[in-house]
């Protein structure tokens, strides 16, 4: 017999290293110092933060969303058994991570190598996103229980994240800033996709 885990527990956990990892983002943005703000003035210290705070507002967002589907997700969830804990910890795996490479991108905004390293690391939490979607959805029969279209488009939901992050890495070879602008497909596609299905 296969042990089931608590689905609190590893509910609440998981909240925690998403409110951790989201908290930890800001760390990034330092304080100006006396000096800083004597030295460059006020328009050049804050111009200096625009990237910190792009980053930070992309991952913040980024990782509200991932938190949100994993309610929604785990909502869904009887029990919680082996596979799908461990998909779990794979998953807070890849957002633990996120403070050091939304920093790493931040402190080397117009570097490419950064950039590709951060969207990996999103595409990642993504995939991972993906697979536990899809293991709960045959797990716990929800074509049956929400119907075919609904199990279909969550599916999907799940998957343009990851895939709209890989695919800012070739973009931004061949145009930094549109790379850069890349994510906002995500929201792009994720009201395309629900007018559709609502439509359906």
């Amino acid at each position: 017999m296969q042990f089931k885990y608590p689905h609190d527990r590893v509910v609440f956990f998981s909240d925690a290293v998403f409110a951790i990892a989201i908290t930890l983002l800001v760390i990034e943005i330092k304080i100006p110092t006396h000096e800083q703000i004597h030295e460059l003035g006020m328009g050049g210290v804050l111009s200096k933060l625009i990237p910190l705070f792009i980053a930070f507002l992309i991952s913040f967002l980024v990782t509200a969303l991932f938190w949100r589907w994993h309610l929604i997700v785990m909502h869904y969830v009887k029990n919680i058994d082996n596979r799908l804990l461990w998909l779990n910890v794979w998953l807070l795996l890849f957002v633990a991570l996120l403070p050091f490479s939304s920093g790493f991108y931040s402190e080397n905004f117009s570097s490419n190598w950064p950039f590709f390293l951060y969207c990996i690391d999103l595409a990642l939490v993504g995939l991972f996103t993906y697979a536990i979607t899809a293991y709960v959805i045959r797990k716990e029969n929800l074509t049956e229980t929400l119907g075919k279209k609904q199990a279909q488009w969550m599916r999907l939901r799940a998957l343009i994240t990851p895939i709209v992050f890989l695919s800012c890495i070739p973009l931004a070879i061949l145009s930094p800033m549109f790379g850069r602008l890349g994510f906002l497909l995500i929201f792009v596609f994720q009201i395309i996709g629900a007018r559709y299905y609502r439509n359906k």
